[in-house]
This record gives structure tokens, C-alpha cells and sequence, in this order.
């Protein structure tokens, strides 16, 4: 079985987007795909239960039916930083919790697509972040690079960040959040020289982002 963590340049750069259309190449390709979004913030209560719209587009891509609560085990009303949010609900973020969802999704799928919220370094509670949920899954990651101005910086960043904790950058995706960006190209270009790490895939500008868009990535897992 293969798994993956989808982390992003920063909030609102398309991981949902990304991780949607990837799991959706890899369940036409006769895999058991399972999505989970272990944290949330920005919900809303659907029957008396909150309910996240990125959580619930990574569950309708997927071919593996889970209960929500096992998908997103920590969900939140506010949309802000996931860390506040728990605050504010009087919860304290557990990564155990965390991985025993894991464990009992993985048990069920070829593969398991894991989207992280905001970027690498985002805190989930006094002490840990993204970075140690993608630790102690031992799961390789897969970068979103937004594309907008500022992004080369954040990028190498994060490549650079995922990589010096001993994770397995196992490829980026070029999404391009704006279309008139200066540059697009070369810019890149630049992120392909400077990220040691395959370069997996354009995802092109979609004005509607809950639209369905199927693009062939080259497939992100090395055994």
C-alpha cells in the first residue's frame, strides 16, 4: 500500500483541487483510493453535525466509503488557523487520535491520500504541527505550489523544510492560481532547477475550483 501527504506553499492554493484530481486518476486506475482530512477549520452544520466542504469533495472523489468522522476527526466552525479554533472549542489537537484514524482508513485502501490544512509549519496545538502528523505517519509528501507572486521563496521553503526533516519530497505541482502572472513559465522553470524533487504536473487556472478537473500527474509514489 501507498499513502501520501499533501502539503501546500500556503492556505487557499489548492491542495483540495490537487489531491481531488489526483485521487480521481488513481481510482480510474483500479486502486482502493481512501481520502482523509485529519484537521479543519471553516465548516458548516449540516443536521446538527459540522461538515467541511474540502473534506467532503476529497470523500466524493474517492472510491472508499468512510464515516466523516473518521475522514476529518477534528473539525471546526471558524475559518481560522486550525491551532485557535481548537482553542476556542475548548479541544486540545491529539496526534494520536490522528493516526488512529489513519491506521484504520489504511486498513481499508490501496491508497490513502492525506491532505494537511494551510502550510508545512501551521501549529495544531501548543507544540506540534503538520510537519510532525507527516512525521509520525512516515508518509512521503507531495508539494502544492501556488502560483502567484511569492511563490519561489515559499516553495523552496517548504521543499527544503520537508526535506531536512528526513521526509521523502516525492514530487510538486505547478497550480496556477493566476493565470496573468509575469513570468509563469520561468518561474517554473526556476522551481524545477531549484526543488530536488520530480516536478509531477501543471494543474491549469479553474475559475469555478469545485469543478471536476482530471489531469494526468505522473504518479507520486516511489517504492
Amino acid at each position: 500500500m501507498h499513502s501520501l501527504f499533501v502539503t501546500g506553499t500556503d492556505t487557499e492554493v489548492g491542495k483540495t483541487v490537487v489531491s481531488c484530481a489526483l485521487i480521481r486518476q488513481l481510482v480510474a486506475g483500479g486502486l482502493r483510493v481512501a481520502a482523509m482530512k485529519p484537521v479543519a477549520s471553516g465548516a458548516q452544520r449540516v443536521d446538527g453535525e459540522l461538515r467541511n466542504d474540502d473534506a467532503l469533495q476529497l470523500m466524493a472523489a474517492a472510491n472508499v466509503e468512510l464515516p466523516y468522522a473518521l475522514v476529518n476527526p477534528y473539525c471546526f466552525e471558524p475559518a481560522i488557523a486550525p491551532h485557535i479554533a481548537a482553542q476556542q472549542a475548548g479541544v486540545e489537537m491529539s496526534l494520536d487520535k490522528i493516526v488512529s484514524a489513519y491506521q484504520q482508513i489504511a486498513r481499508l485502501a490501496d491508497v490513502v491520500v492525506v491532505e494537511g490544512a494551510g502550510g508545512w509549519f501551521v501549529p495544531l496545538n501548543a507544540s506540534q504541527t503538520w510537519a510532525d502528523v507527516a512525521g509520525i505517519l512516515e508518509l512521503p509528501v507531495m508539494l502544492v505550489v501556488g502560483m502567484r507572486l511569492g511563490c519561489l521563496n515559499h516553495a523552496m521553503l517548504t521543499a527544503h523544510a520537508v526535506q531536512t526533516r528526513g521526509l521523502q519530497l516525492t514530487g510538486w505541482i505547478a497550480n496556477i492560481l493566476d493565470p496573468s502572472m509575469p513570468e509563469l513559465t520561468h518561474n517554473i522553470d526556476t522551481l524545477k532547477r531549484f526543488i530536488m524533487a520530480p516536478h509531477l504536473g501543471v494543474m491549469p487556472f479553474l475559475r469555478d475550483v469545485t469543478a471536476k478537473q482530471d489531469v494526468n500527474f505522473k504518479t507520486p509514489f516511489v517504492d
